[in-house]
């Protein structure tokens, strides 16, 4: 009971300024390091060959839309959760919890089968009759996919944590993943102590068993410290506790599955230049995982924040909740981008840049951070919607800015016949995104019924 006490003073009552830091920091942390074994995972891959790191490109949107399923049980379930706690339910988050882990498991299970039916075909397509490039894709995207039974638990725990305002315990789960990966990526990749040179197949086992660490990490820091939210394995869960979590997530999957499929798209258009270009684009992905991890930690910490105060209807503190997270989503970034307009040979060079790659690379990598830049408000609002559990809402914002509008300028500007021309997609998006962004959330939160207005903030 003290227990809640301290969350409800936390999460209803703390001066915002604060409380936006005090959850998006330790999240902020963990998407650090999470996206530096991505960025390294693309380091070491680029010592092995050129025609490797364009496999893990092409191989990436895939990969997106794997993650995507664990996404929208990750969404769902955060903002259910979070909103039941502020209700004081303890049973429905109890549902809450189990029906995600049955949705966990039915994602690994439709992750498998899409493995077998469509991996071979995907990279005959994509790799533009490059069996090397394709052999490269293949090994790799096979194991990431048929071991995902990882990363879909590891979705599930991590937001247990964040759900309940732990959001320090998230440090350690994914920390486990993380430091796992680092780890035992040279030692499979290269064939350190005697084990067989692997490449992007090492990769590969190198990241799935880092998940399924990170997977074990989650479910004993959860029993061990996390007693708000209780949680079984079951295969009978509650229906309409499965209903309600997908109703809230499925709007971010297909968000995040449109996403895979312009940057599969945007593979294709960029093949028209060359391998390398494609290369570079998988660069600036990985760049953009590592730069943003600011504005994506306040963004993660943003939902449970929200939704905690939309059960306890409160307005004033969901509207200063949203205007905090815009000033530390832009300050944290503002470091990165200087060094990303300064010096983007420096950070090409990281990733053993050809002179082409060079040439290339400069304009796309100073082009794609002023894009990143333009993009925080949208992506504060889109959070600050899931919170609000309107989910649809905040598809439409995500999916606009970035799915729809990249590749609409794309297919546009790809007629000049100019690369430099392709990376200025994403800026218009970003710009038109922005009106876009502002409307569709001034429409959802002056739905929210009710709602204190003078409370304590900041």
């Amino acid at each position: 009971m003290d227990d809640l006490i301290q969350k409800e003073n936390s999460m209803g009552t703390q001066k915002m300024s604060r409380l936006i830091l005090f959850t998006g920091i330790p999240l902020m942390l963990s998407l650090f390091i999470n996206s530096m074994y991505n960025f390294v995972d693309s380091m070491f891959i680029s010592r092995v060959s050129e025609d490797a790191l364009t496999a893990l490109s092409l191989a990436a949107p895939v990969q997106m839309l794997v993650s995507a399923l664990g996404l929208g049980n990750a969404v769902g379930l955060n903002a259910v959760i979070s909103r039941a706690l502020g209700k004081k339910s303890p049973e429905e988050v109890r549902r809450a919890a189990d029906a995600s882990i049955f949705i966990a498991l039915c994602s690994w299970v439709m992750i498998a089968v899409m493995c077998f039916l469509f991996v071979d075909g995907y990279f005959a397509w994509q790799s533009g009759g490059n069996e090397i490039i394709a052999e490269y894709g293949r090994q790799y995207l096979t194991v990431c996919m048929l071991f995902s039974f990882g990363q879909m638990g590891q979705w599930v725990f991590d937001r247990f944590v964040i759900a309940s305002g732990r959001s320090g315990l998230f440090l350690f789960t994914l920390s486990a993943a993380s430091i796992t990966n680092l780890i035992l990526d040279p030692v499979f990749i290269f064939g350190w102590f005697g084990l067989p040179r692997l490449e992007t197949l090492g990769a590969a086992i190198a990241t799935v068993i880092g998940q399924i660490v990170g997977m074990g990490a989650g479910i004993f820091i959860n029993r061990r410290w996390n007693k708000e939210i209780p949680f079984g394995f079951t295969v009978h869960p509650n229906m309409q506790s499965v209903a309600t979590i997908l109703k809230v997530g499925i709007p971010s999957t297909l968000v995040q599955i449109l996403t895979s499929f312009v940057g599969i798209l945007m593979n294709s258009v960029l093949l028209c230049f060359s391998t390398t270009a494609v290369a570079v684009y998988g660069i600036c992905t990985r760049i953009y995982g590592t730069c943003t991890v600011g504005t994506h930690g306040i963004n993660n910490g943003l939902i449970p924040v929200v939704a905690y105060n939309y059960g306890a209807a409160d307005r004033k503190r969901i509207r200063d909740a949203i205007k905090w997270a815009v000033v530390y989503g832009a300050l944290f970034y503002v470091p990165f981008f200087a060094v990303l307009e300064t010096a983007p040979a420096s950070i090409l060079r990281i990733f053993d840049a050809s002179p082409y790659m060079l040439e290339i690379g400069i304009p796309a990598l100073r082009i794609m951070a002023l894009s990143w830049f333009l993009a925080v408000p949208g992506l504060v609002m889109a959070a600050g919607l899931q919170g609000l559990s309107m989910g649809m809402a905040s598809m439409i914002v995500t999916m606009t800015r970035q799915a729809v509008l990249p590749l609409v300028f794309a297919e546009i500007l790809q007629n000049f016949g100019n690369l430099a021309l392709i990376w200025t997609a994403f800026i218009l998006a970003e710009l038109s995104g922005i009106p876009l962004a502002m409307l569709v959330w001034k429409k959802g939160f002056s739905q929210i019924e009710g709602g204190k207005e003078n409370c304590v903030s900041g």
